[in-house]
């Protein structure tokens, strides 16, 4: 029973909307675990269509240099809120992250981030002035934003020390 193998497959996205299982391999027992062997891989020859969601979520806030700007939707790599949305995200948040622009914009010696930290302070702002009734675009179907409650897990007070990850 040890040289036994059970196939691997992966679900494929069909055109047309169905889904498929396609087999890439077969795991075989080593041990307590399994030993994976991939069947012959290749690539398309036509790339798939990127989703525009995907390319806003990957992009993270820092960059790796180089052009392309585009609109910041996340918060910095740095804080409570790391990476999180900007949008529905606690007005304590946004005021922290709203400081840090201000602070980098203000130092010279940050001069090369300062495109990048007006972006994100503009969005900070937006989102600023839409929770507070602002007209900055949105509408009347987007649920409320996050507050510090909805984060509070029967825990007592600020507990940060019971955050599960």
């Amino acid at each position: 029973m040890s040289d036994q193998g059970f196939p691997v497959t992966v679900a494929v996205r069909r055109p047309d909307g169905r889904t498929e299982q396609v087999r890439v391999g077969t795991a075989v027992r080593n041990g307590e675990g399994f030993s994976l062997r991939l069947g012959e891989l290749s690539i398309g020859s036509t790339p798939d269509a990127a989703p525009a969601p995907r390319r806003a979520a990957s992009s993270s806030y820092g960059g790796g240099g180089g052009g392309g700007g585009g609109e910041i939707s996340v918060f910095p790599n740095y804080g409570r809120s790391k990476g999180g949305p900007i949008q529905g995200a606690s007005m304590g948040d946004l005021e922290y992250y709203a400081n840090g622009a201000r602070r980098s914009l203000g130092d010279p010696s940050k001069s090369r981030w300062h495109d990048r930290e007006r972006q994100l302070l503009a969005a900070i702002e937006a989102e600023i002035a839409r929770q507070r009734g602002g007209d900055f675009g949105g509408g009347d179907n987007e649920p409320p934003p996050h507050g510090d409650d909805d984060f509070n897990r029967g825990g007592g007070g600020n507990d940060d020390d019971n955050i599960p990850f």
